[in-house]
């Protein structure tokens, strides 16, 4: 029941807050901080328990998982189960859940109530597509996250908000109904094998298929989680929502939601589709490298903090699809480390920009010259988490971006020597803005409070985080390594299906993959 409670102190802090709202605006952040406290709490007292597992035995497939027939007839059931990734991914986001909560303390006055019921929901959601081990329980988690979200930038965003906000629900919601396809068309093929309806992501792995069909439904989950990486060319919905959502928003946008991308990639589009994704691995890391390349540069071109800001999440997550499609078990734990990594720094950043937009009223570089002489200590934090985004030695975003090429370099040195320059790029957006908004004479005459204790509150932990990370990793990689070998022992060799159902020949290429020999 722990994993359902996961969830469920979520929902019910959602509700109360949206009802102490009518009453008081300070007790829905109250209740939505406790609550995220929590389940913070409990992930850690989990991962605590999982490390002790770990030295004891590396069989059992997952750390904790609850299975109940939800619609036998149909084969749905809800089944939630954990293993180090989602423990994992778990954690970071009641972290940014916390850090969500106490970044709005003073941001949102209208509608708090209303206001936290969205922000606790999404955060369900997440938790729940990070847990679902059944493709439909999983779908019904990934749209709840989307109506939240969308009236989290519509309501309480800035002046283009619903611009943005629909832009966000039409990008998502479509490419929702390409992976709902493919999980039906799924379904309904395992049922012609096998004759039994299942949802089930155990059950689902290793069904016969075609190549071409293995290739269109791999796609159709694909253009789902790529929309949310957010891959190149389906990235424009991004820089319109970060910029226009409300520091919550960003954080969560940043920091989690566009991990739900590339988690599905890692949890369902290789392990279901071994031989598709294989075929389809140069296309994946050729994108890959040109929203290194393309983010980096529209980072640097930009003059709004959010938007910069925005723009190095494409150039970021990135290295999380090369890293997935290099697929060895160094780029493997490069992505764990990107995933994680930029999650804080960029999540930390957004908040420090909505800080700096609370006190000047104002986002552009180019208004905000000299800040360093007024707010020193918000210019130096600026500064420690835009050099680490940059990937400086000693915090975390370099152990993952060094491993993601170190994995890459065996696969492909192009691709490793693209992402490089890519690297290059990105320290001149990170110089350019300690440059343009914190260097030079205070021009404008700002006199501004420098960083509080609430904020410290915030930006301490995630500094430091980010330094035991750099310098220490190996408990993350410990957590991880028995999901990361049961993932690649899933995308071994799969039976494919040459002929009709109930005609099928195997057989595999001399690489060991499916192979497409026909009669």
């Amino acid at each position: 029941m722990i994993l359902v409670w996961l969830i469920l102190i979520l929902l019910v802090a959602g509700v109360l807050a949206g009802l102490a709202g009518r009453v008081s605006t300070l007790w829905p952040r109250i209740i939505s901080l406790v609550a995220v406290t929590i389940d913070f709490v409990i992930g850690l007292a989990l991962w605590r328990e999982n490390s002790a597992q770990i030295t004891l035995s590396t069989q059992n497939e997952w750390f904790k998982q609850v299975d109940w027939a939800w619609v036998p007839q149909y084969g749905i059931h809800f089944h939630l189960a954990m293993d180090g990734l989602s423990l994992l991914m778990v954690v970071l986001t009641f972290l940014l859940g916390i850090m969500s909560v106490l970044a709005s303390w003073k941001e949102i006055q209208e509608g708090v109530g209303f206001f936290h019921f969205n922000l606790m929901w999404i955060l369900a959601g997440i938790v729940g597509v990070f847990l679902a081990m059944d493709l439909f329980l999983f779908y019904f988690m990934w749209e709840l996250m989307l109506v939240p979200m969308y009236f989290l930038i519509a309501i309480w965003g800035h002046e283009r908000r619903i611009y943005a906000a629909v832009k966000f629900f039409l990008f998502t919601q479509i490419s929702g109904l390409f992976m709902l396809v493919a999980i039906l068309t799924l379904y309904f093929i395992h049922h012609s094998v096998t004759g039994v309806y299942s949802y089930e992501y155990k059950d689902l792995l290793g069904t016969a298929l075609t190549p071409h069909t293995a290739m269109l439904l791999m796609l159709g989950f694909f253009v789902a989680f790529a929309v949310k990486l957010p891959m190149f060319p389906f990235h424009t919905w991004l820089p319109d929502a970060h910029t226009e959502a409300p520091t919550a928003g960003s954080v969560i946008l940043a920091g989690l939601l566009l991990k739900t991308g590339a988690y599905g990639m890692l949890r369902f589009v290789v392990p279901l589709f071994p031989g598709a994704a294989h075929q389809f691995a140069p296309i994946a890391m050729l994108l890959g490298v040109i929203g290194i390349i393309y983010g980096s540069v529209l980072a640097f071109a930009q003059t709004d903090l959010k938007r910069l800001v925005a723009y190095t999440s494409v150039s970021h997550l990135g290295f999380a699809l090369v890293g997935i499609f290099a697929w060895n078990p160094i780029a493997l734990q490069g992505v764990l480390i990107v995933m994680i990594a930029h999650g804080i720094s960029t999540g930390a950043l957004f908040i420090l920009v909505g800080g700096l937009q609370e006190r000047t009223h104002t986002r552009e570089m180019d208004r905000l010259r000299g800040l360093w002489a007024t707010v020193p200590v918000m210019s130096g934090v600026v500064m420690f988490f835009a050099m680490a985004s940059v990937g400086l030695p000693g915090l975390g975003d370099f152990i993952g971006e060094f491993l993601t090429l170190l994995g890459t370099y065996r696969i492909s040195l192009s691709v490793t020597v693209a992402a490089v320059i890519g690297i290059l790029i990105s320290t001149l957006y990170a110089l350019k803005v300690i440059q343009r908004a914190f260097h030079g004479p205070n021009t404008h005459e700002w006199s501004l409070p420098d960083l509080g204790k609430r904020e410290l509150v915030m930006m301490v932990p995630m500094m430091l985080i980010l330094l035991w990370i750099g310098l220490y990793p190996q408990p993350l990689f410990r957590t991880f390594e028995p999901a990361m070998r049961k993932l690649q022992q899933y995308a071994a060799p799969q039976p494919v299906m040459t002929m009709a159902p109930d005609a099928r020949q195997l057989s595999y290429d001399q690489n060991g993959l499916p192979g497409t020999n026909r009669r």
